[in-house]
């Protein structure tokens, strides 16, 4: 799921949204009305996204990934390169397949990348900072799952599997290839590679998994995020520094629960990353950790309380962050001594960015009818924007949303936010769309919706409730479905379509809900709780929580949120939606890919099933190859058509 950064666990990129602040004016980009043009399935998926950002050491060049349109059965990658002196970006990389984790060398003389270009393996490229032809640096029938410069610029320390012996390709060939789980698994090590020659070793053991890497300042250890029990389903990750000379390993400190995103502090003294404030259920915290200590401070938890997206250090020890806030987010700096201080560039931030020593901050921006593009921004003037990725959507028409706070069942304060068609007339009453978002540590926030505009250029009015269990409202807010799913989150959203009949706007005969993954589970929840929905979508749910548990990757989370089902099952089976199917009526597509890890196929499987058994109208369509985000161009079109004529079938009669 593009995800929200730091969030990666039942989430799809694929129903992101972009909600901009509004006031419920219905707007469509910067075309005129009447030139404006009906927004399509087909003209939905050209949109590009920028991720990655990474200025080069003098602060001179900005390298950054974009992510072209899905054509055929991919999506490519490919480096771009912002030049602050001219102010011209351009393309940098071209090959037939894909770029990505742009890193300029400590003298800024090249760009390393990685690339599938070598027989669909990910390796490390070097390629003049000028331009030429780029060449790999790592070989071997492996993927580099990640690389950093050394600070000298003379190694290069990456992460990746040993390679695949001749006899294991031979067997893979010859169709001798039963492998013991777990035991048989390559694993990503730790390897160091020197750049003149081209030798690389391996400082980590085999039986080992390395997740992370960062250099410390003083070239002659590397921090690592690793485990010794990668074949546990809980969290083993612990932080350690590695010796590059002869790869000794000191643990620092373990997690309680997830972490990630691990930076080491210009002086080299700290180390950060974000982490959970006890033990889950997602990362969301800064925490640093003195690399002299064992032990690790919570630099936000008490005076923000947001999820951190993304952060970076200053040269002069500070750091600059970007924090979700509810359908919006903050740039926020911390000094030395932990005093806080926001920023208010306009328009802000909203996805990856980047900063120089001179204070310049680059940054990822978008709104409801602004698709992605990457602003520019000095601290002393208004932000600038640098690129014009995606000008072809401005001739679109786009609604903008209306953003407003509904009270729940208990009283808890609930923000949501509202597309109606263009030219409503406010007194009319319209067919509602519930759309819930994925997680459920997820949130609706700025990111072109296009399931939502596309619906709202077809007369409907979508509602995008953030329930308790989103990110973006504190740690409380995250945690309050905790072992309740389909409990408190699920009474969130009938009390805001309860609000939005009451205000005239939704018709209580023409409902519909749906959702991908956690929001494939909460419409196929709804569908055996209630018969208010007319149509029901669900995109890779989850209908049986316990064989959910024992067949998706990276069970952890759901353990956070109810145990193991071995001991614990009552709360999976009570919030599982197949044990309340015999009470299901309303016409229901299930969507799923058919190579889906986070929740696989026997998942929508079962729900299909029993919508069978008990006579419900039901869709069950299977996207070979698709892992949870779709990435092949007319299985993209094909969803998004289905999902339109379902809705159109049941509300429009």
């Amino acid at each position: 799921m593009p995800s929200v950064s730091g969030i990666r666990w039942k989430w799809c990129a694929a129903v992101s949204i972009s909600l901009a602040a509004g006031s419920g004016v219905h707007a469509q980009s910067d075309a005129t009305a009447e030139h404006a043009k009906r927004l399509t399935p087909e003209a939905s998926l050209n949109l590009r996204s920028v991720a990655d950002l990474q200025f080069s050491p003098n602060g001179g060049r900005l390298a950054f990934v974009v992510t072209e349109p899905a054509k055929g059965t991919e999506r490519l990658r490919h480096i771009w390169i912002y030049e602050l002196t001219s102010g011209v970006a351009r393309q940098f990389t071209f090959s037939a397949k894909s770029e990505s984790a742009p890193r300029w060398s400590p003298d800024r003389k090249q760009l390393a990348f990685l690339s599938n270009r070598a027989e669909d393996q990910q390796q490390v490229f070097l390629m003049a900072a000028d331009g030429g032809e780029g060449r790999a640096v790592t070989k071997g029938k492996r993927s580099v799952k990640a690389f950093e410069w050394s600070p000298d610029g003379k190694e290069i320390a990456f992460l990746a599997p040993d390679a695949k012996s001749e006899e294991e390709e031979k067997k893979e060939k010859d169709k001798d290839d039963a492998k013991v789980v777990d035991r048989e698994d390559k694993r990503a090590r730790l390897w160091i590679l020197h750049v003149a020659t081209g030798e690389a070793r391996a400082l980590t053991k085999a039986n080992w998994e390395m997740k992370e890497l960062a250099w410390l300042p003083s070239g002659d250890r590397v921090v690592v995020q690793g485990t010794e029990h990668p074949e546990s389903d809980q969290y083993t990750e612990r932080i350690y520094t590695v010796q590059v000379a002869d790869g000794t390993m000191k643990e620092l400190v373990k997690p309680l629960g997830p972490f990630g995103e691990m930076r080491v502090a210009p002086d080299g003294k700290t180390i950060s990353y974000v982490g959970p404030r006890e033990d889950g259920p997602e990362p969301h915290d800064l925490m640093l950790l003195p690399v002299a200590s064992h032990a690790a401070r919570n630099l936000t938890g008490a005076s923000l309380d947001r999820l951190v997206q993304d952060y970076h250090w200053w040269k002069d020890g500070s750091v600059v962050l970007l924090a979700a806030n509810g359908f919006s987010n903050l740039l926020v700096t911390y000094s030395g001594d932990g005093a806080r201080h926001d920023l208010a560039p306009a328009p802000g931030p909203a996805g990856s960015m980047a900063v120089t020593g001179s204070g310049e901050i680059a940054f990822v921006s978008q709104g409801a009818t602004r698709p992605q593009e990457v602003w520019l921004w000095d601290q002393k003037s208004a932000p600038k924007q640098v690129t014009h990725l995606n000008d072809s959507w401005k001739q679109f028409t786009l609604s903008e949303p209306e953003f407003f706070k509904y009270r729940s069942f208990d009283g808890a304060e609930i923000e949501a936010a509202l597309l109606e068609p263009q030219g409503y007339d406010g007194k009319s009453k319209l067919p509602l769309i519930v759309l819930v978002h994925g997680g459920p540590t997820g949130r609706w926030a700025d990111s072109i919706e296009t399931w939502g505009q596309l619906l709202v250029t077809r007369g409907y009015a979508v509602f995008y409730p953030n329930i308790r269990g989103s990110v973006g409202y504190g740690q409380k807010f995250v945690e309050a479905n905790r072992g309740d799913w389909g409990g408190g989150d699920f009474k969130d959203v009938m009390a805001g379509v309860e609000n939005l009949i009451k205000r005239g706007i939704a018709d209580p005969e023409k409902l519909g809900i749906g959702g991908w993954s956690y929001g494939g589970y909460m419409a196929e929840w709804a569908i055996t709780q209630t018969n208010v929905f007319k149509a029901a979508v669900s995109g890779a749910g989850m209908a049986n929580l316990i064989s959910e548990f024992g067949t998706e990757d990276h069970p952890a989370g759901d353990e956070w949120f109810y145990g193991v089902p071995w001991e614990q099952p009552e709360g999976f089976l009570n919030s599982s939606p197949f044990v309340h199917l015999k009470n299901a009526k309303t016409p229901t597509l299930v969507l799923q890919g058919d190579a889906d890890p986070i929740d696989p196929l026997g998942q929508s499987q079962e729900l299909y099933r029993g919508l069978k058994r008990y006579g419900v109208e039901a869709e069950f369509v299977v996207y070979p190859r698709e892992p949870h985000g779709f990435h092949e161009e007319k299985h993209l079109v094909d969803r998004l058509n289905r999902i339109l004529a379902w809705y159109d079938k049941y509300l429009k009669k």
